[in-house]
């Protein structure tokens, strides 16, 4: 009977673990897996690949793609509470995701009735007080209060209140690509500076190629036939 018992213990403690690690799987927001590539993104919110922002080029291939529920088509189930999602990606690969909710839906809400519902799908939340970046810029970090956060060793969720608005959102990405990223970013920022003076000299090179061409074709065209 003990024995039984003891079994019946351990199957339930066992159940309960193996449900709060599916709650606690931060591998993907909803339907979006980190690391899924940009053409499975665009398809899955039925939009174009060419229509992503590319940020840097090199030394790594940095894009955003945009989904606003305004004009496309909602990205999964129980989408009335999203309004827009920010996909950045690192070499093709879905590393951040910066959520901002429809201020229709969340109004009324408490930043604790937003926990609560991320909490069911992320466990329970800790509250850092540290900011989180928002934007996808190295040079302009739009930085918020981070009003809660979901974590393990790979991944990060984090809950904010826009300081220009009363608007929830959250930011997730995947630590590893984030790090890169950030990287990356700051090494194409340090190679824009160093080769602006080159670039800036090779504009106004061309301009003035184009304009010399312009003034040389009207110069063909109005000297035959040209009668002082």
């Amino acid at each position: 009977m003990v024995s039984s018992i003891r079994f019946l213990i351990s199957v339930l403690c066992f159940a309960s673990f193996s449900s709060v690690c599916i709650a606690q799987d931060l591998s993907k927001y909803r339907d979006f897996q980190f690391g899924m590539t940009l053409d499975s993104v665009a398809k899955q919110i039925q939009m174009k690949t060419t229509e992503a922002k590319t940020t840097h080029e090199r030394p790594a291939v940095i894009q955003t793609l945009e989904w606003n529920q305004v004009g496309y088509s909602a990205p999964g189930a129980k989408t009335t509470s999203v309004r827009s999602i920010r996909f950045d990606f690192y070499n093709g690969e879905l590393w951040k995701m910066v959520v901002t909710y429809n201020p229709a839906e969340t109004n009324g809400l408490t930043a604790n009735d937003i926990m609560e519902a991320i909490s069911e799908a992320y466990g329970t939340a800790t509250t850092p007080g540290d900011s989180v970046s928002v934007s996808n810029s190295s040079t302009y970090e739009d930085q918020e209060k981070v009003l809660a956060r979901w974590d393990d060793a790979q991944y990060s969720y984090n809950l904010y209140r826009s300081s220009y608005g009363n608007t929830f959102g959250l930011v997730a990405f995947s630590k590893m690509l984030d790090l890169m990223a950030r990287n990356a970013s700051l090494e194409a920022d340090r190679l824009d500076k160093l080769e602006a003076p080159a670039r800036e000299l090779a504009r106004q090179k061309k301009q003035a190629d184009e304009a010399r061409a312009a003034q040389e074709a009207a110069r063909s065209i109005n000297k035959p036939k040209f009668h002082p």
